[in-house]
């Protein structure tokens, strides 16, 4: 017997059973969806015991490569290993009272970046923040609810000065008459967590004053021209401190991190870029004879079509005055 006449078989039973209960009629097209319906009811433990089998199938494949690379040490490794350096970065998120809040998500998003951006660094630092609360917190909380399972990072909501001792603090700020040359890995160098558009110019280099401890800016100006001001974002700074220990280079760190929209150009090149610029106006200068020469050479076209228009009116007058 076919498949099909058993499901009508047994959906002709449903019918009988369902008349003799309630005296209701019902159509093929019940029956058959009844009939599903009763089967997949009664295939239910067999597909949970196949889920069960296939799960446990994925699991000793994934056991086999694991014990396949196991077996396998010298395999190439793509990623480099990391070697964590003692120095610690602090970002000061005191300022949050003076910030709007989409100012406060922008920091969010710099913090967020510094984070990646160490987790990936061939020498990661000890990263601190600071004075986390008020706006930055919430915001945090309501956009990345993750950051509670942050791994190697020192999130507190205590001021750094009370958190890491003062003698080994350097608030870097751009306001600061020291240039910091070198890196001293015993250091803890502070970034002042503030997006403010230059609206609070000098609270960093003040505050550093306040407390008593030491600061520096970082060497941009002996490297780096660049055509707009020199306060650069969180995450820049944080990312060019990565650099530098990476490649005990200031220039090449710099180069590295500064976004191209800061114009930024190798000290000692400004004098080639603006002979470049003046030879591109000489050549645009240049151009300016040819042009008059086309103009010139244009008038006397014009002469000679004007001329040419004058005799040809004069002959037909002439053929007229025959005629």
């Amino acid at each position: 017997m076919s498949s099909d006449a058993v499901s009508d078989s047994r959906a002709d039973e449903n019918e009988q059973e369902v008349q003799g209960g309630g005296n209701e009629t019902l159509s093929k097209r019940q029956r058959k969806k009844l009939l599903k319906q009763q089967q997949w009811e009664e295939q239910r433990d067999l597909r949970k015991q196949k889920r069960k089998e296939r799960k446990q199938q994925r699991k000793l494949e994934k056991q086999a490569q694991a014990e396949d690379r196991t077996d396998c040490p010298d395999r190439k490794r793509f990623r480099k290993e990391a070697e964590p350096s003692p120095l610690r970065l602090v970002i000061d998120c005191s300022f949050d009272n003076l910030m709007m809040l989409k100012d406060v998500k922008k920091l969010h998003k710099q913090i967020q970046r510094c984070y990646a951006e160490n987790r990936r660094a061939a020498h990661p630092v000890q990263f601190y923040i600071t004075s986390h609360g008020g706006q930055l917190k919430q915001n945090m909380d309501e956009i990345n609810k993750g950051w509670v399972n942050w791994k190697d990072v020192h999130i507190k909501s205590e001021h750094f000065h009370e958190v890491l001792s003062k003698e080994d603090l350097v608030y870097l700020t751009s306001d600061s008459p020291n240039i910091l040359q070198e890196l001293d890995e015993a250091k803890a160098y502070v970034i002042g967590g503030l997006v403010d558009h230059n609206h609070h110019k000098g609270i960093s280099f003040k505050r550093a004053k306040e407390l008593g401890i030491a600061h520096a800016q970082l060497p941009l100006g002996s490297f780096v021209k660049m055509n707009s001001r020199k306060v650069l974002a969180v995450n820049h700074v944080f990312e060019i401190m990565l650099a530098y220990l990476e490649k005990r280079d200031w220039q090449e760190a710099f180069f590295t991190v500064l976004p191209q929209r800061k114009g930024a150009i190798p000290v000692g090149q400004e004098n080639k870029q603006e002979q470049d610029e003046d030879e591109d106006e000489e050549d645009s200068d240049t151009c300016e004879p040819g042009t008059q020469n086309n103009e010139d050479t244009k008038d006397q076209r014009n002469g000679k079509q004007e001329e040419h228009e004058t005799q040809q009116n004069q002959s037909d007058s002439c053929e007229r005055t025959a005629v």
